[in-house]
């Protein structure tokens, strides 16, 4: 079997038993679904429809909330890459993170110090977000903006990003295809990385800074 994804026609709350989907072709019964980072299984008395019960917090996942048109991604559980069973994973320490999903204009929350935070613009309507700029005690978070949806979402950096004033705090990202861009906290600013990762003749890919 293969994944196959939709996305959510109504929120989700944490209490939630149950979620409303667009489309629930391949949906039955014991399959796995991820919504942003939480693992849910479909209830076995799911026959069919659009709203289908759910078990919440899968597989040590956080039970979450979720807004309407975050993406739904569903399939076997032979299809998410597991450990094969009985081998020791050592994974490496990591910071904490946090997951912003967003779907109307609105002002990024700033994460505790030593967290990273993951912006989601949901949805194909432009979403204007006004970025803060990050306490001096955020240094080192990253900050990942990612569309799951093409739109031109207006990305606004008080101060500028990199601290470079007025003429550098707007991006506009280009309404043909979603991107995804990250800043770093460092010193009460928000630096941008150096390097283009997509240029050249990949135009449909890009976000312009003015």
């Amino acid at each position: 079997m293969a994944f196959a994804t939709t996305t959510l026609t109504s929120a989700v709350a944490v209490t939630d038993v149950s979620i409303v989907v667009a489309s629930a072709t391949s949906v039955s019964a014991g399959r796995l679904v991820l919504v942003d980072q939480e693992m849910m299984k479909v209830g076995q008395s799911y026959v069919s429809g659009l709203t289908v019960p759910v078990q919440r917090g899968i597989d040590g996942s956080a039970t979450l909330a979720h807004k309407v048109t975050a993406n739904v991604t569903h399939g076997l559980a032979s299809d998410f890459a597991v450990p094969a069973p009985q081998t020791a994973v050592t994974y490496p320490a990591s910071r904490a993170v946090v997951i912003q999903s967003i779907t109307a204009t609105s002002t990024l929350a700033l994460p505790l110090a030593g967290t990273d935070v993951r912006v989601i613009l949901n949805g194909t309507s432009v979403i204007t977000l006004t970025i803060p700029v990050p306490t001096k005690d955020m240094d080192g978070c990253l900050l990942t903006i990612v569309g799951n949806g093409a739109a031109a979402h207006v990305l606004t950096f008080t101060g500028g990003l990199s601290g470079a004033g007025t003429s550098y705090d707007v991006v506009t990202v280009n309404a043909t295809a979603p991107i995804a861009m990250q800043a770093m906290a460092c010193n009460g600013l928000w630096t941008s990385f150096t390097a283009v990762p997509i240029a050249g003749t990949v135009t449909n890919i890009t976000g312009t800074v003015a």
